[in-house]
């Protein structure tokens, strides 16, 4: 099992915890950053973890911020990855079993560790019952063309690096 996690500033030690939970379980894990409590720009990350899903680098993401909506969002915006912003189990094994997500999200500031860690293992357990492969395919197909290219942040990347979200 192969697992890639990105993180914004805000929640840094929560994935650094994370990331060291998954090893202690032999799980690899592929860090995308970010790695300190620098203010960054969080769809960055959300980019990075879906590209090395849908890419088959990993078997599954990982995202985190401070409540999930924003880092989810933009996993989501990547063509092939189904992203669940997840806060119980039940949604978690749900969302892998009929719908085959592929990345779960947290918002670190709301879920606990514990609960979090409990939510990540259920998700690497749970199997795709494989129903919906026409449902997932047509919300696969809702995002035409593929988007893996991390240089459509290189605009955003300049404004941060001029100080203009400073």
């Amino acid at each position: 099992m192969k697992i890639a996690i990105g993180c914004d500033h805000i929640v840094t030690d929560i994935k650094d915890k994370i990331v060291e939970m998954l090893k202690l379980d032999g799980i690899e894990v592929i860090d995308c950053g970010t790695n300190d409590f620098n203010r960054t720009h969080y769809p960055i990350y959300g980019h990075k973890v879906a590209v090395n899903v849908v890419t088959k680098k990993v078997d599954l993401g990982i995202v985190i911020c401070g409540t999930g909506v924003g880092i989810t969002n933009s996993a989501q915006k990547v063509k092939g990855a189904r992203v669940v912003l997840a806060k119980d189990v039940l949604t978690v094994v749900d969302a892998k079993e009929k719908y085959n997500a592929n990345i779960v999200g947290f918002g670190g500031r709301i879920v606990g560790l514990g609960l979090m860690y409990e939510m990540i293992t259920k998700f690497i357990e749970a199997k795709y019952l494989a129903k919906n492969d026409k449902l997932i395919s047509q919300i696969d197909n809702m995002i035409k063309q593929e988007n893996y290219d991390s240089r459509i942040f290189d605009k955003e990347n300049k404004k941060w690096d001029e100080g203009f979200y400073n």
